[in-house]
């Protein structure tokens, strides 16, 4: 199914999966920032706000989404990530 979204879905976003723990979440932090810009999600970055795991985590998920051309298997994560065509 995300490879048809993605296939024909122009506008596609990677999110973290709603219930993913926290540990993950991290280690997808940890692991997306190695690679891409993560300091909007810094104190006083434009998305530090809300300031929690789950959307500082899709921030870095989706940025490096974003920078792999929106490769499926960019978003897998371990099978924590989902790939969203509405804009989180």
């Amino acid at each position: 199914m995300v490879t048809i979204i993605n296939e024909f879905a122009e506008a596609t976003w990677c999110v973290a999966k709603p219930g993913s723990g926290e540990y993950i979440l991290q280690q997808n932090i940890n692991y997306a920032c190695n690679y891409v810009d993560c300091s909007p999600t810094h104190d006083g970055g434009s998305c530090f706000n809300p300031t929690t795991l789950i959307n500082h985590a899709s921030f870095a998920m989706n940025l490096y989404y974003q920078t792999s051309a929106k490769n499926t298997a960019s978003c897998d994560f371990r099978n924590s990530g989902l790939v969203v065509v509405n804009d989180p």
